[in-house]
């Protein structure tokens, strides 16, 4: 593995970042997660609009434009030989005092690691897994607007740990409003009816490639969809479920706090968008 760190290229060993940086002492920074398929980064430009956005939501400069960094990510996956894999992209507001003003960071890092993908297990795609409602709630954009995708996960963090401590692979985690906003690291979809919803991000989800391009599937397929307003009652009462992710793609699910989803197995369409999915990206070259 070889890790790319502001130009250079550093083994796992050796690569490493000042204790002062300021995404370490206070997540101060950014990143993308990215797979390849069949040695075509997926959606990369589109990854990088987000990176950027959210760099000048937080007034990170970055420090190269968005057609260098797209050339470096490339070079990188080149470098390391993927034609199957992940791709985490670091941006971090870089060394500083030990205090939060940002001002102190003179330079932001950039940080592009290229490894396998961690596969989750067969049995969630074809037998399907259960969620909780977590306790915790989503940040409310009054005070963080998720769709920033900053490296301060502890959010996220308690309610996953909060879900495992109850038995389940993952938790869906309401905004303070009372609505669905996503799970601790997927987004989530529900089928009503024939009709795919998700939450909308105004609700506090995040704005996920994944997510994207399965509403995009969808519509091609003719399936109506929405992005709009969910409660734990239309989870509980749905017909299909299922999330998305960059490292889970499209997982069923089968049961919400112990309420059976549909008949238990995933569901007609959710394993339609499966394979629609599937297909799509086994055709990138």
């Amino acid at each position: 593995m070889k890790i790319y760190i502001d130009g250079n290229y550093y083994s796992k060993e050796d690569a490493n970042v000042s204790v002062f940086d300021h995404g370490l002492l206070y997540g101060d920074g950014i990143f993308e997660g990215i797979r390849i398929y069949n040695g075509v980064i997926f959606r990369l430009r589109e990854h990088l609009i987000r990176l950027y956005e959210s760099a000048r939501a937080i007034m990170l400069d970055i420090g190269v434009t968005i057609d260098t960094m797209e050339h470096n990510v490339c070079e990188c996956v080149r470098v390391n030989e993927k034609k199957d894999g992940y791709i985490r992209l670091i941006v971090t507001r870089g060394e500083g005092a030990l205090g939060i003003d940002p001002s102190s960071c003179k330079k932001a890092i950039v940080i592009i690691i290229v490894g396998d993908i961690q596969l989750y297990p067969h049995e969630y795609y074809t037998k399907g897994i259960c969620l909780m409602i977590s306790s915790y709630r989503r940040i409310p954009s009054a005070c963080f607007d998720v769709r920033i995708k900053s490296l301060n996960y502890l959010n996220n963090i308690l309610a996953k740990i909060e879900a495992r401590q109850a038995g389940c692979f993952e938790c869906i985690l309401l905004n303070t409003d009372g609505h669905v906003a996503e799970c601790s690291a997927d987004n989530i979809f529900i089928v009503k009816n024939g009709k795919i919803l998700t939450p909308s991000v105004t609700e506090g989800a995040l704005d996920g490639i994944t997510r994207r391009t399965v509403l995009e599937l969808a519509q091609k397929s003719g399936i109506e969809t929405a992005e709009t307003t969910l409660t734990r009652f239309d989870c509980y009462t749905a017909d299909e479920c299922f999330l998305t992710g960059t490292g889970a793609e499209i997982i069923p699910v089968v049961s919400i706090d112990n309420r059976v989803i549909g008949n238990g197995l995933p569901g007609e369409l959710t394993q339609n968008i499966i394979q629609s999915f599937t297909t799509f990206v086994r055709s990138l070259s």
